[in-house]
């Protein structure tokens, strides 16, 4: 596969393309199909127009769709001890109102504790119906303050990082974290609100089902003149998410001026995504950007040029990314796995090359990423492929993800010591698993002894 590192630079990203790449990785943390946010967005947008909102406003619904769920994604891996897979347990809640308390306590009872033994899964019930509401309430309230950070790292305007911190407040008064009611809550957030919900309603049980919930939320959840809009507009509203290429569709529908981002942004985001990522587990935290400072230093010193040092520093930022859809449970499992969840893990470097691929900017960098696990005897995930297939600064991040990962705690072992990483890693290289050159790179870049390295030399010298 080949793969030149020079040619994964750009000068001008367009934020929504940074966005939308974003969007899709919130989407797998929330058990939601990837392209959800995408429709969420449309749709808000769409709605937006019908109210004849001005391009400024129509800027921070189109905002709004596509950032609002990223701080739930975050905060969705403290209820762990309550759901063995919190992505799935999202999914069956996305469609509950939590103003609906029994709604709320019958989805309790019946997926709490799900895969444990009777007595652990009473356990976890009592639990949950004893402090759900107060975990609830302080989940939302983190949220909304992670999504209000997200939107200043990005740039958005006031009102944007405003309607961010408001998406589950209700229009009856009785959301969270505030209690805002009414016109207290920003329209971007009341428009997004109910956009999100009826994409999920139409995809998964159609367009009736759409209506009908939009018309009994209406005046509780919804902003009634949204929600009257809504129905009145239905179908040319849904018409158009089913006749668009979506990705293509919202880079369209940005309102104007579009906004771009610097080199020096972007190095910025990719940071921000990197922690994303890596809070997705506490084992994790700072694993992202301890790879690419690793990998940086080790490119720099094979003589790599600038533009291809950078590109492969951003692919480090971003090569975890696909973690996010593979639930906490198996990350932070202190047993072995079993096929399925071991099969799940194998999968999240093709998740980060998707999430990424839809941006032309982004997608050479996911490609670059999702090398991170391979080996060059073809042992490794998630293509299998090996040697020359291999490109060199796959062979670097291979070798620095390897390293660092070492060094880090998991729940199933402690961290090494640095030397001792360092063996281990010397090790992968005399199997003939990680390229030696970049090892010895990595080895440098740590402080660990090098590696003296055998060359196949002709005949007879």
């Amino acid at each position: 596969m080949s793969l030149s590192l020079s040619d994964l630079n750009q000068s001008r990203v367009r934020l929504a393309e940074v966005i939308g790449a974003l969007s899709l990785a919130t989407d797998l943390g929330m058990g939601q199909p990837m392209d959800h946010a995408l429709r969420r967005c449309l749709l808000a947008v769409r709605l937006g127009e019908a109210l004849g909102l001005s391009d400024h406003e129509l800027a921070d619904v189109y905002y709004v769709g596509l950032v609002c769920s990223v701080g739930c994604t975050i905060k969705l891996q403290e209820f762990t001890p309550w759901f063995q897979d919190e992505i799935m347990a999202a999914a069956q809640a996305a469609t509950l109102d939590p103003g609906e308390g029994l709604d709320a306590v019958k989805f309790l009872l019946t997926s709490v504790g799900q895969g444990s033994s009777t007595l652990h899964r009473t356990k976890k019930v009592l639990n949950a119906l004893t402090f759900g509401a107060q975990e609830v309430r302080r989940s939302f309230r983190a949220c909304h303050e992670i999504c209000t950070s997200f939107g200043e790292m990005l740039g958005l305007d006031a009102t944007t990082q405003q309607a961010l911190g408001q998406m589950h407040e209700r229009w009856d008064g009785h959301g969270q974290p505030r209690g805002l009611k009414g016109d207290e809550k920003a329209l971007p957030a009341r428009i997004a609100h109910l956009a999100g919900d009826a994409e999920i309603f139409y995809r998964t049980r159609g367009i009736d089902a759409a209506v009908a919930v939009v018309k009994r939320r209406s005046g509780k959840t919804y902003d009634p003149r949204v929600a009257e809009l809504f129905c009145q507009k239905v179908p040319s509203l849904f018409a158009q998410l089913d006749a668009e290429p979506i990705w293509e569709a919202v880079l369209a529908a940005e309102p104007t001026p579009q906004q771009w981002i610097s080199d020096a942004q972007l190095d910025t985001i990719a940071r921000a995504l990197a922690h994303f990522t890596d809070v997705k587990s506490p084992y994790t935290v700072g694993h992202s950007t301890g790879v690419a400072a690793l990998a940086e230093t080790a490119a720099s010193s094979l003589g790599l040029s600038n533009s291809e040092v950078t590109a492969l520093r951003r692919a480090a930022l971003l090569h975890d990314l696909g973690r996010i859809g593979v639930p906490v449970g198996i990350w932070d499992k202190p047993g072995p796995l079993t096929q399925t969840e071991w099969e799940r893990v194998r999968m999240h470097p093709y998740l980060t090359e998707r999430v990424l691929a839809r941006s032309s900017v982004l997608g050479p960098l996911g490609t670059l990423a999702a090398f991170h696990h391979e080996r060059l005897d073809g042992s490794g995930y998630h293509r299998g492929i090996s040697g020359a297939l291999i490109p060199s600064g796959g062979r670097i991040l291979a070798a620095a993800d390897f390293f660092h990962t070492k060094i880090e705690s998991r729940a199933h072992r402690l961290a090494l010591t640095p030397e001792a990483a360092g063996k281990e890693l010397r090790g992968e290289v005399q199997a003939g698993r990680i390229d030696g050159e970049a090892a010895n790179a990595i080895l440098s870049a740590a402080g660990q002894r090098e590696l003296t390295l055998r060359h196949d030399w002709p005949a007879q010298l």
